[in-house]
């Protein structure tokens, strides 16, 4: 690894191709437009602010649990709110929001735009080249700063 593991932010392993659709698109739409740029969600936006994100997990299991019609909006089959992240938060505190919150993929958005998104894939594929050492490195870092943002003595 050439990189510090203490110093990979989100912003080192997002992807920055990221779909953005009105709220008003049908199912259908959203679903085609995943298909042919070969993603897996598109983030829903409202007067130019992502509200809400439509994964393809939400048309296995909403679409064919509620039988939504193709022409249905898609705000009403999208995850809202909105569970995001920074650029500059570390790898090891999306991967922990990732997993308190139960989700598999983060958009990052700075300044109420959409900058990117980091998936659990993205996640693995750092772990994956990354030694025990860095691991450890990383674990570290980001317990010292959870101390350091609850601590009283700062």
């Amino acid at each position: 690894m050439n990189k510090d593991p203490t110093r990979i932010t989100v912003k080192d392993i997002m992807n920055k191709s990221v779909i953005a659709v009105d709220a008003s698109i049908t199912i259908n739409e959203a679903a085609k437009m995943m298909e042919d740029s070969k993603v897996g969600s598109v983030i829903i936006m409202e007067n130019n602010l992502p509200i809400g994100i439509v994964t393809d997990r939400d048309f296995a299991v909403k679409v064919a649990a509620h039988a939504y019609q193709i022409s249905t909006p898609v705000k009403q089959i999208m995850s809202s709110p909105l569970i995001a992240i920074g650029p500059e938060e570390t790898v090891w505190m999306v991967s922990d929001l990732m997993y308190t919150r139960g989700v598999r993929k983060l958009p990052v958005i700075e300044n109420d735009q959409v900058i990117g998104i980091v998936t659990a894939t993205d996640l693995v594929n750092q772990l994956a080249i990354s030694t025990e050492e860095d691991i450890q490195k990383m674990f570290h870092e980001s317990v010292i700063k959870v101390y350091k943002q609850y601590s009283p003595y700062n």
